[in-house]
């Protein structure tokens, strides 16, 4: 089981990753977000920041859709995310472990991305 705690550790132990400033969680590396708290949005509901719930980049749609459709238990997407290359991870179902493998894996994919 992993926590929002457990994101800032991880993020910020990779070089160049810096925190923004954020109700919740926010981590970027050259400008380019690579994790982040869930900025849950409902019809007619001020937006509401999940920092059980972290936004990760995982590069293109088809490792999205790999994620979401393998581990629907941990991965999920909104429709306002479709065609991005975005997926939701439930930090209380995720261990540390496999956490720390998703935030690099996204850190690495855009630290990578040209400006």
């Amino acid at each position: 089981m992993a926590d929002a705690d457990d994101v800032r550790r991880l993020a910020l132990a990779l070089p160049g990753a810096v925190e923004i400033d954020s109700d919740g969680f926010d981590f970027r590396v050259g400008n380019h977000g690579f994790v982040w708290s869930y900025p849950q949005r409902e019809p007619g509901k001020p937006r509401v920041l999940r920092t059980d719930v972290a936004v990760l980049y995982v590069g293109d749609e088809a490792e999205k859709q790999a994620l979401v459709l393998g581990e629907p238990a941990l991965f999920f997407t909104v429709p306002s995310y479709e065609g991005l290359p975005l997926v939701m991870v439930r930090l209380p179902e995720v261990t540390v472990e496999r956490l720390a493998e998703l935030v690099t894996d996204a850190w690495e994919m855009r630290r990578s991305a040209r400006p």
